[in-house]
């Protein structure tokens, strides 16, 4: 048997022994599912608390639809850039798409401690802005979770850009869902909840995430 035939018949081989790898589907359809999940969280919550409260608060104080819009918009566009980065061979640059969302989120967001406060509703203190806390942290931990999942058959060649996104899109999400139901006017005290909440959603990701992303 000629050195060609034994290559052809050791390539056989191995090839039968191969099992067919489905093909992932496109990073904005991964993402879709994901936030599908987010969106039905919402209907949940919109079904408990209704949207008076919310939409009163938007109308009263501008800046608080902004932050929201520019919430819900991170977590989009953060969603979106961690499953494009997952994919080995896409550019860097997607990491810079949720930047203008969330200097909007948090542009607006610090608005809110400058203007003159809302007639009629209540200011939380420190002590009672840690309700915010737990809520992004206890809704970023299950999203995160499931972003890790979904992106584990990726395998990212940036876990840890890429779970810093995961991070960033959980607690964009999370922050968005404390809208339906957060009935107080912005203040020092929230504003400053919200940022350690999600910090330590991203820097959580960072550390965990991004060891379960590169064991994948």
């Amino acid at each position: 048997m000629s050195d060609a035939s034994r290559h052809e018949a050791l390539i056989d081989v191995l090839g039968a022994e191969l099992t067919p790898v489905r093909r992932l589907a496109p990073p904005w359809r991964r993402a879709l599912g994901w936030l599908l999940v987010v969106a039905v969280i919402a209907v949940v919550l919109f079904v408990r608390y209704g949207a008076s409260t919310m939409l009163h608060r938007w109308a009263a104080a501008p800046d608080l639809g902004w932050a929201a819009i520019g919430a819900v918009t991170t977590a989009i566009t953060a969603s979106l850039s961690a499953f494009a980065l997952a994919v080995p061979g896409r550019s860097l640059r997607w990491m810079w798409l949720p930047v203008p969302s969330a200097v909007l989120w948090i542009g607006a967001s610090g608005l809110g401690c400058l203007r003159a406060h809302i007639p009629g509703m209540a200011v939380l203190d420190l002590h009672e802005a840690n309700h915010c806390l737990i809520f992004i942290v206890s809704f970023s931990i299950p999203l995160s979770g499931l972003l890790i999942w979904l992106l584990r058959r990726a395998c990212p060649l940036r876990p840890v850009l890429t779970a810093v996104l995961v991070g960033l899109a959980s607690a964009s999400a999370s922050a968005s869902l404390l809208e339906i139901c957060h009935n107080f006017d912005a203040a020092a005290s929230d504003l400053l909840m919200h940022a350690i909440a999600v910090g330590i959603v991203i820097v959580t990701n960072a550390l965990l995430g991004g060891r379960l992303l590169f064991r994948a």
